[in-house]
């Protein structure tokens, strides 16, 4: 009987320590994952900006993150955005809440730190905390507006949409008067040597500059692609016959990948549907703001 006693104990401790040592594994290589996704990231926003190692960022540009969430509460729903305050405000957050016409619903101070706010779970804590009992909240999306000497340069948003095969994720910065600024292809399972040519720039940098106005109206063409302007969306001429090429074809739509139509106009498609939403929504929070006079860092 001790005998048994002996080896069930030995097996129980052998279990915990097993469970201890991959949970602290989990814990560690989850933590280093997150870090390098956002490392990743960085680099994204950054090079959309124009800026690298060799031409950093000056420290005046700023980039100033904006949560989405859907507010549910008795049957209603509002439209939530956390917005960064400026420096001397009460509070370094404000959770501004608009109803689904797109007018003032609430807003509350928001007292968290900024590493708080980085993390999900604690950035809900906060905001549920701020607003009150009897509120839901459901993440929809971040964004980055971006400021150079308190003026906005850019904005930058990530988003998913469809592809031939399984969902395709993106990063792409729009200028403050929504023209597309570019993109880059963050996840995908595009056909190689087909679909996954989205990935290149003589495809990529066929959205670069596109006014807003010819963004909305978007469209894939099936035809072969001007050599002239392959070589100036590859770089491979000099800077004033590349500049002058896409100017040439700026109103011009989207020649589609060979053998790959469908993904040229998923892609064409997924851009365009997250730019002229996030037009609207922005125009929408910015007309609150003015009007309600909250004071944000952007």
């Amino acid at each position: 009987m001790n005998q048994i006693l002996t080896i069930t104990f030995r097996l129980t401790v052998s279990c915990l320590l097993a469970a201890l040592v991959m949970g602290s594994a989990f814990i560690i290589t989850n933590k280093a994952k997150k870090h390098n996704e956002h490392v990743r990231e960085q680099k994204v926003v950054y090079s959309l900006l124009g800026y690298s190692d060799q031409n950093p960022a000056p420290e005046s540009v700023h980039l100033h993150e904006v949560y989405r969430y859907v507010v549910a509460e008795a049957g209603q729903q509002f439209i939530g955005y956390l917005v960064p305050a400026p420096h001397d405000a009460a509070a370094p957050f404000t959770f501004v809440a608009l109803d689904l016409d797109g007018k003032m619903a609430f807003q509350n101070p928001v007292n968290a730190a900024e590493e708080k706010i980085r993390e999900a779970e604690d950035r809900k804590l906060a905001i549920l905390e701020a607003i009150g009992p009897g509120k839901e909240i459901t993440f929809a999306e971040q964004t980055i507006v971006v400021t150079d000497n308190g003026q906005r340069i850019a904005y930058l948003l990530g988003g998913k949409f469809p592809g031939f095969k399984t969902f395709i994720a993106v990063m792409m910065a729009l200028d403050p008067k929504y023209t597309l600024l570019g993109f880059e292809v963050l996840e995908h399972e595009e056909d190689p040597g087909l679909g996954a040519e989205i990935e290149q720039d003589y495809f990529k940098n066929q959205f670069k500059d596109k006014p807003f106005e010819v963004l909305k109206g978007l469209d894939v063409v099936k035809a072969p692609l001007p050599a002239e302007y392959q070589k100036a969306l590859e770089g491979d001429l000099d800077e004033a016959e590349i500049a002058k090429l896409m100017e040439k074809y700026r109103g011009n739509d989207i020649y589609a990948l060979t053998g790959a139509t469908i993904s040229s106009k998923f892609v064409t498609d997924g851009l365009k549907g997250i730019a002229k939403k996030y037009a609207y929504r922005l125009g929408a929070l910015d007309s609150v703001l003015k009007e309600q006079q909250i004071a944000v860092s952007f």
